[in-house]
């Protein structure tokens, strides 16, 4: 999907960690009833023009994306609990691709469908300007090492992307357990005039309960670990705001 002549630093390194049986036979058998577009790495020739999310899921409805889902969990529970929004998840590792698939199955989702491609090139190629309801980034690779922050996804030209895709009102909602990549976050968000932060206080907000905890995110609460929700809107004159 990428033009040699446009490399860019990534967010990610795809790191080979270990499939269960149950992931690789969801990959096998699950793929073509809820993914969409091939698997990671295929050329652009291999995907198709364009995608129609409305005859994707049989329905007009909120279009929400969320970046990064990792094993799924929290994408599954927010489909499972909001049915009346359509969902899509980007993700670049195997084994979490397989693990979702294997959970949208156990629950017979209509409303949720997955890609296994990196996020950016999907959203500049195939997330229409305007499209989007909302954007969820959880729990994002923080690079903790200075010299790495130049790979974390979010920068100033990652906030103007999604700002295209969002609809009028549409969120941006982002966590952390990174003290550092929250301060980074706001700090971005806040210099970008196309949104609005959510938050009473120009800062953080409490983890709404649309946001469903995931095992990772418990454990590091249990063992004192901080978590920063961030919410922001686009920028309009319209201050009613979808949420997830």
């Amino acid at each position: 999907m990428e033009d040699p002549k446009q490399r860019r630093i990534k967010s990610f390194v795809l790191r080979t960690g270990r499939m269960t049986a149950r992931q690789k036979s969801a990959l096998e058998h699950l793929w073509s009833k809820y993914a969409l577009g091939p698997k990671f790495g295929a050329e652009l020739s291999a995907w198709p023009d364009s995608f129609d999310y409305s005859a994707i899921f049989n329905r007009d409805a909120p279009l929400i994306l969320e970046i990064g889902f990792g094993m799924g969990d929290s994408l599954v529970e927010m489909a499972y609990h909001n049915p009346d929004n359509n969902y899509l998840g980007i993700e670049v590792h195997t084994p979490g691709i397989g693990s979702i698939l294997n959970s949208i199955e156990a629950r017979q989702l209509s409303n949720l469908r997955i890609f296994h491609a990196d996020a950016i090139l999907l959203l500049q190629q195939f997330i229409a300007n305007n499209s989007l309801s909302g954007v969820c980034l959880f729990f994002p690779d923080p690079w903790h090492k200075k010299r790495h922050h130049k790979r974390r996804i979010v920068n100033s030209e990652f906030v103007q992307l999604i700002h295209q895709k969002l609809q009028p009102n549409g969120f941006f909602h982002m966590a952390t357990d990174w003290e550092n990549y929250a301060e980074h976050m706001l700090e971005t968000m806040q210099k970008d005039l196309h949104f609005v932060n959510q938050s009473a206080n120009s800062s953080y907000i409490e983890r709404p309960i649309w946001r469903p905890e995931t095992k990772f995110e418990k454990r590091g609460v249990r063992l004192g670990h901080g978590v920063w929700d961030l919410l922001f809107r686009k920028n309009n004159s319209n201050k009613n705001v979808t949420k997830p």
